[in-house]
């Protein structure tokens, strides 16, 4: 179980890393906010992982609580970009 463990904190490491560089390098203000939002994800997904090899629950209503953060702030951008492309 620790061989798992240390395998998924390696990649969800390395996923953060290249996600910080596509927030960092970003051509757009929209890789940017897209970069932020995997960047939510992978926080969740560790969250998620922590809480699932220590057997413990107290975690869940954070993880709900990024999850809709990160819902809410994906369509905020999307309706931004959406009414900025009109004119």
């Amino acid at each position: 179980m620790t061989v798992v463990a240390v395998t998924v904190g390696v990649l969800l490491a390395v996923a953060v890393g290249l996600t910080l560089t596509r927030i960092i390098r970003g051509p757009s203000i929209l890789d940017r906010a897209v970069a932020t939002d995997v960047l939510l994800a992978v926080v969740v997904a560790a969250i998620a992982t922590e809480a699932a090899y220590s057997r413990d629950a107290t975690a869940l209503p954070v993880l709900v609580v990024l999850a809709i953060l990160g819902f809410v702030g994906s369509v905020s951008v999307a309706r931004f970009a959406a009414r900025r492309n009109v004119k």
